[in-house]
């Protein structure tokens, strides 16, 4: 944090302006920086600042600095979720002009929303994320799509003696929060109104919630389930104790290095849902402008080099990152390290976006708090709880910042 402040003060040795880029741990960041920097023949030279590794850590690092009005901070790597407290907060600044004709120029729509907020753009979508459904061909040859389905299958597995977990991220922390929230709009509604003013849930959340418990004690849970996050749903199933888990692309990838002799019969389908295919969750990663930067022409120009379609081609290639921009997707590339790209577009035209709130840091730790352990849920009972705690994080009551 220090490095990044000391380096914030001015052009360095070279002379040139330095823009401090803060993001989350990226194998290949580096090589877009160096990218970039070559490209800016000199206007100004990009540091990279790598933030701690869970997003809560990232989170509160650029909050507390941004409160302080730290000047150290130019680009911001943001978490797909933060845009409206940050906007509202003041801490970041909007794109307009050309800046904003070039992030809209091509950009999904889905990803697009995310960096929006009251309908004026505060971040550049750098790449996007959903979830899908990854099965063994060799234990379900035709997988359902919904969730009831999937506990028949995981039954009918179980019965023969047969791997048959299938994993799911039932944690107490953001991954049960995006569960939740898929299952709630897959069933027609959401957690918040429309405008994030309000508490929503109602027959739609009870109806989530009841699926979520039936899972949660079907044959399907991993007797883990409540401790399982993404990289321990992504290990459970490359061990060969699982029939199928929900997860990012990512594990694809992962897959392909690690069991490569599971990898034939390592097959994706649409996220399920209640009555069909459901609304898969949608995350990803944004660049945002600090409102306190000293350098503002600078730092968008490096975000936006940073998020152009070449560098999405590279995080995508290298780092597993679904671009956000749609001709990325069509390139060579692109067919080896994501066979599975046209999933992935046809889930970003349903997918489920988490409410937009300036709170909604309070809304999510109360609403995993509530759901954990997810075979513990009372629908009618946790529901109503639901309403309660999140009407009261609406306005940041009782909940540690």
């Amino acid at each position: 944090m220090l490095a990044g402040t000391v380096a914030g003060c001015g052009g360095g040795s070279t002379g040139r302006p330095v823009v401090n880029l803060y993001n989350a741990p990226q194998e290949n960041i580096g090589a877009l920086v160096d990218r970039c920097n070559r490209l800016a023949a000199g206007r100004y030279r990009i540091v990279l600042n790598t933030l701690p590794r869970d997003a809560d850590g990232q989170r509160e690092q650029l909050v507390r600095r941004l409160a302080a009005g730290d000047t150290g901070l130019d680009v911001l790597g943001l978490d797909v979720t933060w845009t409206a407290e940050l906007a509202e907060a003041g801490w970041i600044r909007p794109w307009t002009g050309e800046h904003e004709r070039r992030v809209r120029e091509g950009t999904l729509a889905k990803p697009l929303e995310t960096a929006v907020w009251k309908g004026r753009l505060y971040a550049a979508p750098y790449n996007t994320n959903v979830q899908l459904l990854w099965y063994r061909s060799d234990l379900i040859p035709r997988p359902p799509r919904t969730w009831d389905g999937l506990m028949r299958e995981s039954a009918r597995l179980a019965a023969q003696g047969r791997p048959h977990y299938g994993e799911v991220t039932g944690a107490r922390y953001e991954g049960l929060v995006v569960w939740f929230n898929s299952l709630v709009q897959s069933a027609g509604g959401g957690i918040l109104t429309p405008d994030g003013e309000r508490v929503s849930l109602g027959a739609p959340a009870r109806t989530a919630l009841a699926t979520m418990r039936a899972f949660a004690r079907s044959r399907a849970a991993d007797p883990s389930l409540p401790s399982m996050r993404e990289d321990d749903v992504r290990l459970a199933m490359e061990s060969g104790r699982a029939a199928f888990q929900i997860n990012w692309p990512f594990v694809y990838a992962s897959m392909a290095a690690n069991r490569p002799d599971m990898l034939r019969a390592f097959r994706w389908a649409p996220y399920p849902g209640i009555d069909g295919p459901g609304r898969a969750p949608l995350g990803g990663g944004n660049f945002g402008v600090s409102a306190y930067t000293e350098r503002p022409r600078e730092s968008y120009e490096a975000a936006l080099c940073l998020r152009d379609a070449e560098s999405q081609k590279i995080a995508a290639v290298r780092d597993g990152l679904p671009p956000t921009i749609r001709s990325v997707y069509d390139e060579p590339e692109m067919a080896k390290a994501y066979p599975m790209r046209q999933a992935i577009l046809d889930a970003l035209q349903t997918a489920a976006p988490r409410p937009k709130t300036p709170t909604y840091q309070n809304v999510s730790t109360v609403t995993s708090a509530v759901l954990s352990p997810p075979d513990a849920i009372e629908p009618a009972r946790t529901e109503d709880r639901l309403r309660e705690l999140i009407s009261e994080a609406l306005q940041s009551k009782g909940v540690l910042p």
